[in-house]
């Protein structure tokens, strides 16, 4: 992408267009390039991915508060609280992207406060949620992780999951950007006057829309299917390969198509000469 940047930054009429220190210069906004993904990449796996696996592991472990437990208890105990609630009003909105869903509630008694809860999805409580319903809210660290109605329970989006599909795929198509933008940048540093076939078109631009492409999908995909995350560091490379492979035989065939085509002979004018 910031080949790309620096090829669309002048004219490709100048005298210094495909000068050995512009390719330099390109290799070196390539190489910076690819540490600022290494550096994404390294926090997916040593920040993100930990850390929401320690939480899931905490939330999974915590146990019930006592009644009586005070604010301080309940922090330092890491228990969960329930409370009883009234719905006040529910809403279900498209924000462009995805479809959300939340449900305002009320304290009841002295309680007055209000607090608006969202849902990943609408069932299987959220769709049988009216305005007056008395329900019951389990929080854990300050967040309404459960609801409840007649034993119907819904997890809400501040729930802790076992999800940790997509961090690993961002970390996973950050580190493949990151090889790329390394290897470009260092072919320029080591060849400026001949660094094909490491360019934009159509090379790179397809290696790194392939890279964004099966990241986001498998990520996506993963999380819907509840596959393993650890799957996703073989299937994002893996797939990323075989898209590739797939370009570069379909360009071939399209090279050989058209070296095979025999190209239309010069119309020569005749001229009848009379005697």
């Amino acid at each position: 992408m910031a080949e790309r940047a620096w090829a669309t930054a002048g004219r490709k009429g100048s005298p210094d267009w495909n000068s050995p220190g512009r390719a330099r210069l390109t290799g070196v906004a390539l190489i910076v390039l690819s540490l600022m993904w290494a550096v994404l990449s390294y926090q997916a796996f040593t920040v993100w991915v930990p850390g929401q696996q320690e939480r899931y592991e905490h939330y999974r472990a915590a146990a019930p508060c006592s009644e009586q437990a005070t604010p301080q208890e309940v922090a330092a105990k890491d228990c969960l609280t329930t409370w009883h609630s009234i719905v006040t009003r529910t809403e279900s909105k498209f924000t462009g992207k995805v479809r959300v869903y939340e449900a305002t509630l009320k304290g009841k008694g002295d309680d007055s406060s209000q607090r608006v809860v969202p849902f990943s999805d609408s069932g299987p409580l959220f769709d049988k949620l009216h305005r007056g319903d008395e329900v019951t809210a389990t929080g854990w660290r300050r967040d309404i992780v459960v609801l409840s109605k007649d034993g119907v329970r819904q997890n809400t989006s501040d729930a802790p999951r076992d999800e940790h599909q997509a961090n690993a795929a961002i970390g996973v198509l950050a580190a493949l950007l990151a090889a790329q933008s390394l290897v470009f940048g260092a072919v320029r540093l080591a060849r400026p006057t001949t660094y094909g076939p490491f360019v934009w078109e159509p090379y790179g631009r397809w290696l790194a829309f392939t890279n964004i492409c099966v990241g986001v999908c498998v990520g996506v995909a993963s999380t819907w299917l509840g596959i393993p995350w650890w799957t996703v560091l073989v299937t994002v490379p893996a797939v990323v390969c075989a898209v590739m492979m797939l370009l570069l035989r379909q360009q071939r065939r399209a090279a050989a198509s058209s070296a095979k085509v025999p190209r239309p002979r010069r119309q020569q004018d005749s001229r009848v000469s009379s005697r």
